[in-house]
């Protein structure tokens, strides 16, 4: 029985085209395989709450090293972490600095040029985090001209410049942190990002002092970045993710890292399966 989960920042999707088929190809054919390895090193952020944090101790924790745990155990790995930045995602995989990246990968055609996915294995949307004082700011229309951080290495901003009638001005910062001092110190309006990394921030602040506005911009595939040439490891994680939503692990793991964040409950919906990308 597939569990239904909910989350409106994290939809998170079952890939159905695994159930009982054969998957097409990751990439082209040849090279080592993650099958072959007896540990896999798996990139994930070290500065997103409630989807990847680096703590005190060193350890990691959060969402998206739940589900790499889970998925290296489903395919009888050990895993070990190592941090990575927005702009660092695929240079590690291409480097063969680590095996896998589960570290908010939104899927494009961009991306596919250079590294596989394996997944989906979320789906979000994008939003925007503001103050709560700024109460005349409803759509992202109303934050026309004024200043965003982005975050090197991603794309966000550029999806909402892209916007019609949208112009704003991007100040860049190395990671949300730094972007959320500069929301304190008001050097910028705004953030934009998918929305459970805006809750996650939005909850590690505290106070109620920001929010999301609810902006909904487009849904956007997360997926597990991989080296292409490995079709066989990329299948075997597509049915690892099958089986965590119908064990029931993906609606613990919702559960555990974004109840309470205030993301609008919705079904699960599930897309159809696209493959190995």
């Amino acid at each position: 029985m597939i569990q239904t989960i909910t989350g409106r920042g994290a939809r998170l999707l079952l890939a159905a085209g695994v159930l009982g088929g054969a998957l097409t190809a990751c990439g082209q054919t040849g090279g080592d395989s993650l099958l072959d390895k007896q540990a896999l090193v798996v990139g994930v952020r070290p500065d997103l709450p409630g989807l990847g944090v680096r703590k005190p101790d060193g350890t990691f924790e959060g969402f998206d090293i739940d589900v790499a745990r889970y998925v290296a155990g489903r395919l009888g790995k050990s895993v070990r972490f190592v941090p990575v930045l927005a702009a660092d995602r695929l240079t590690v995989l291409t480097s063969g600095r680590a095996d896998l990246v589960l570290a908010t990968l939104s899927v494009t055609p961009e991306r596919k040029e250079k590294i596989a996915f394996a997944g989906p294995y979320f789906v979000s949307y994008q939003d925007v985090l503001v103050r709560s004082d700024a109460r005349n700011v409803k759509v992202v229309r109303d934050l026309r001209g004024r200043t965003f951080c982005g975050v090197e290495g991603a794309d966000p901003v550029q999806r909402l410049q892209a916007l019609a009638g949208m112009t704003a001005e991007v100040r860049s910062a190395k990671d949300y942190d730094q972007c959320m001092a500069m929301m304190d110190s008001r050097a910028v309006d705004a953030i934009t990002t998918t929305d459970v990394i805006l809750a996650g921030l939005a909850r590690k602040a505290g106070g109620g002092r920001y929010r999301l506005i609810n902006a909904r911009l487009g849904e956007q595939n997360t997926g597990i970045g991989m080296r292409q040439g490995d079709p066989e490891g990329c299948e075997a994680l597509n049915r690892a993710i099958t089986r965590m939503y119908q064990d029931g692990t993906a609606a613990r793991l919702v559960g555990k890292w974004f109840a309470g964040t205030g993301l609008e409950k919705t079904n699960v919906e599930v897309p159809q399966f696209e493959g190995c990308l």
